[in-house]
């Protein structure tokens, strides 16, 4: 399995353990196209141990259609990205989601 295909894995099995007859009916997980191209992906953390934590902006421009963009507001995780980039913004999703909750990008 690729490195996009572990990304969306890890994705579904995080979903799955919010899932308590709930909060799936409340809350939601988007990707999304964006016309310049790209991708959007947000998740909604109200609801689950990660409500609070914040992921102050990160920006990562390597070319027109090699970038990617995230950052937490209002209980939700949000990532913009090239059209190449998907797998990379969900493991970043992971990875931030992973940490440990004093660490240094949970300002």
């Amino acid at each position: 399995m690729n490195a996009t295909g572990q990304a969306l894995e890890r994705l579904q099995q995080w979903y799955l353990a919010q899932c308590d007859g709930r909060w799936e009916h409340e809350r939601v997980i988007r990707i999304e196209t964006l016309d310049n191209p790209g991708w959007t992906v947000s998740v909604d953390l109200r609801g689950t141990p990660l409500a609070g934590r914040r992921l102050p902006r990160r920006h990562i421009d390597r070319s027109e259609h090699d970038w990617i963009e995230a950052w937490t507001a209002k209980g939700v995780f949000h990532a913009v990205c090239g059209p190449l980039n998907l797998g990379e913004a969900l493991a970043l999703f992971h990875t931030w989601a992973e940490e440990p909750a004093d660490s240094p990008g949970h300002g």
